[in-house]
């Protein structure tokens, strides 16, 4: 159950990231400082430790498009897992909850073999 909606949820940021309707101009996103993007009023280490991975994957995420759609999938993609297995590690850092820590080392575990997956093909077609 858990594994078809963490897929389910890939699939939605995935369809979210290709879809051209969805698609949108990143320039003044680029000007903001990262560091802008923290939760106003919480300062706590998490808080601050998920901001910089957050900022991170975002910016990881702006790849120059192709216009091969198979590419820039897996390029982005990458990208994004790697922010779920970052965001997942400060859940681990500092999370209490033994159900929520567990489905972050799933996470871990799931994205990293994704990433090995997406790696592999993009190695096997010239990127």
């Amino acid at each position: 159950m858990k594994m078809k909606l963490l897929h389910s949820a890939a699939l939605i940021c995935a369809i979210a990231f290709v879809s051209p309707a969805l698609a949108q101009d990143h320039t003044s996103h680029k000007m903001m400082k990262h560091e802008a993007m923290a939760p106003a009023g919480d300062q706590s280490a998490s808080s601050k430790a998920f901001a910089a991975a957050n900022a991170k994957m975002h910016k990881d995420m702006s790849i120059a498009f192709t216009g091969n759609a198979d590419k820039d999938f897996v390029r982005g993609m990458i990208a994004h897992h790697q922010g779920a297995i970052d965001m997942a590690k400060v859940e681990l850092e500092y999370g209490k909850d033994a159900e929520i820590r567990k489905l972050a080392e799933g996470i871990i575990a799931a994205q990293e073999g994704e990433i090995k997956q997406m790696k592999a093909w993009l190695a096997k077609n010239g990127d």
